[in-house]
């Protein structure tokens, strides 16, 4: 409501009508230049007419497809490896012919001589790319078939990425091709943050992901999107329906994305009663308890077991397995009124009330509060894996740090979670733009711990000035390449996006403006792939709002932003008739200005003046309607921007 009654107010007083000259207030601290930020600006023009100007895939959008049949089994030995067979439904629903077909193997990182070892510091880094000696793909055979041959390839392997080259180009607008690769890697100890496996007292833990050979994505933009996987940049990936079989020690339990199909085959009558019990329990039910972990009873000692699951229309699948789990789960509601259920599998050393105990609590919360308010979540299930990452998000799965507790763990878990809307719904290019899926789970994340338990783990302090001393340094733009970033400056992904969209919610639009424009935005690009200029222009759109002049400098410069308090006199030197006021945008960036003035008389109010006042230059002089000498004005004074000089946001009278 104050958007509207304060903008109300300055109209009806005149306080837009009267303005000194402003070259008669520039001075040599103002870097400010209105043409940099107001000066017009079009996005690219991107795709082949796929994407229309209000920012929606418009009606010749056309994505392919790509549906995985997996048939995988856990080694457990000196190198425990990974052995499997993918074969792959390649739906071409482009118009263009396809000579070559280029698939990822991330695994390939972790070979000695990778884009992404080479690259790594000779200090290490967060994810520690160095290649081991039996790291990445051994590619045992290729096979293609299309229009009834089946022929075999000789693929070209280049770091982290191969490419088929077809007998035949392969047909657009919907044909088929089917692509079968069997293949075999050693599991990483730790595997870039991202899977891995870690010894327990109970047996190891493994967290498995990037664990196929998977399409790489060919989109109306670009074609073959191609950068190779080196550690910082996640993931691009098609969508489609997977079918996967893992076969282990029949002594372990196996939890992954999607939905088990055999749950009678590999549970005991006892665990699947308890299991079926948690998906209609609002509260966590244990399905193997600490003190029946390792029991001949819990689990068979001899033999494999084969787990097998399903999940449709999802970009990718991950898995974990141990004879060292703690298994619970419970129901989750969602807003249709559809059941699902969130489960937790972790080792003794991370359960307890103030640890993992409360994991599934966390999970199924997350999905309740997301689904709510953002979009309701697609699939049926979640499962949260404890062991050697630090948090990962897939589809259905994440992977949190084994000795995580209280906020920490609920911090890791809402966000891994949250990485389900984005990008595993809205499905952004993760490799280029990083900050469309971390920043923007970033933003979500933060009412999701205002909501969650009555705020037990909200933080409500205004955090603008402390993300602030994250960026402020930073030589590169959010467009930066994950791959080209500072190793240092990666943060800002997370909490300069999700401060941007605070400023956009709580400054500029309001929140039901932003609101409804988000949810825009989410809606028309659920299950596609948005770029940065389509989330703009959405924003744009239904917000009613040309918001260039914002993401220029936030997402394209290191810009600064620094308003002022430069002066105030009163008309013919009396405070009853009126105080002349003057304002600064000294640094690069603008922003609406918010000013909490105080008169002597005790008359307190909080003016809002939109960025408009900014068009022409950096000065502005307003007529205030005081009717006693004003004693102070603060800008910001809810400390929503990031002012990398507070001190001249406050005027304070002699």
């Amino acid at each position: 409501m104050r958007y509207l009654r304060l903008i109300n107010i300055l109209s009806a007083v005149g306080l837009f009508a009267t303005a000194t000259p402003a070259a008669a207030q520039t001075t040599d601290s103002i870097k400010y230049n209105h043409q940099d930020l107001f000066g017009p600006i079009t996005w690219p023009v991107t795709g082949q007419s796929t994407r229309t100007a209000s920012g929606q895939p418009s009606a010749t959008y056309w994505q392919n497809r790509a549906d995985y049949q997996i048939k995988a089994s856990l080694n457990e030995g000196k190198d425990t490896t990974v052995t499997g067979e993918v074969n792959i439904t390649y739906t071409n629903n482009s118009p263009d012919k396809l000579d070559y077909l280029w698939l990822q193997l991330d695994q390939n990182l972790f070979r000695p001589d990778s884009r992404g070892a080479a690259v790594t510091p000779v200090t290490g880094d967060r994810f520690d790319v160095r290649g081991f000696s039996r790291g990445g793909y051994n590619i045992a055979s290729v096979t293609v078939t299309y229009k009834g041959d089946t022929y075999t390839v000789t693929p070209v392997i280049t770091d982290a990425r191969m490419q088929v080259r077809l007998n035949v180009p392969m047909d657009g607008k919907g044909q088929k091709i089917q692509v079968k690769v069997n293949y075999d890697f050693a599991i990483p100890y730790y595997g870039a943050d991202r899977m891995g496996r870690k010894k327990f007292k109970q047996g190891y833990v493994y967290e498995i992901a990037e664990w196929y050979p998977r399409m790489c994505v060919y989109d109306d933009v670009e074609g073959w999107n191609t950068l190779p996987y080196m550690g910082l940049g996640e993931f691009y990936c098609e969508y489609g329906d997977f079918d996967y079989s893992i076969t282990a020690p029949a002594n372990m339990v196996v939890v992954g994305s999607g939905d088990l199909q055999n749950a009678e085959e590999v549970l005991t009558p006892a665990q699947l009663a308890k299991y079926n019990q948690a998906k209609n329990s609002d509260k966590t039910v244990t399905i193997i308890s600490a003190e029946e972990v390792g029991k001949a009873a819990t689990r068979p000692f001899k033999g494999t077991l084969t787990w097998h699951y399903k999940m449709q229309n999802s970009r990718d699948i991950a898995w974990g397995a141990s004879n060292a789990f703690i298994w619970d789960g419970a129901r989750v509601n969602f807003p249709s009124g559809r059941k699902g259920i969130a489960m937790s599998a972790y080792p003794v050393e991370s359960s307890g009330n103030d640890g993992w105990g409360r994991s599934t609590e966390y999970l199924k919360n997350s999905m309740e509060i997301y689904s709510k308010a953002y979009f309701e979540y697609p699939w049926n299930s979640a499962v949260n894996v404890s062991g050697v990452a630090l948090g990962m998000e897939y589809p259905g799965a994440i992977f949190c740090l084994s000795n995580l507790k209280k906020g920490g763990l609920w911090g890791d878990v809402t966000h891994e979670i949250g990485h389900n809307w984005f990008p595993m719904i809205v499905g952004s290019n993760e490799r280029k733009y990083m900050w469309m899926d971390e920043g923007f789970n970033t933003f979500i994340n933060e009412y999701a711990s205002l909501q969650f338990n009555n705020g037990e783990y909200a933080d409500t302090s205004k955090q603008a000035q402390h993300i602030l001393a994250g960026f402020r340094k930073s030589k590169d733009p959010l467009m930066t390449a994950p791959e080209a970033i500072g190793l240092n400056d990666y943060g800002q992904y997370y909490n300069k996006t999700a401060l941007g969209l605070d400023m956009l919610r709580n400054v500029v639009l309001g929140h039901d403006r932003f609101d409804y424009a988000f949810h825009e935005y989410i809606k028309h690009w659920a299950f596609k792939h948005p770029l940065p200029y389509d989330f703009f222009r959405a924003m744009n759109d239904a917000a009613g709002e040309d918001l260039n002049w914002f993401w220029k400098p936030w997402f394209f410069t290191t810009w600064k932003l620094d308003q002022a308090v430069t002066s105030v006199k009163y008309v013919k030197d009396n405070a009853q008739n009126g105080a002349l006021i003057t304002i600064s945008n000294l640094e690069k960036m603008a922003m609406p200005v918010d000013m909490l003035i105080t008169q002597a008389n005790g008359k307190t109010e909080t003016l809002h003046l939109p960025v408009n006042v900014w068009q022409r230059n950096g000065v502005w002089t307003f007529k205030y309607p005081s009717t006693s000498a004003i004693k102070s004005i603060v800008i910001d004074p809810e400390h929503e921007l990031p002012d990398v000089d507070l001190q001249n946001n406050v005027y304070k009278a002699d």
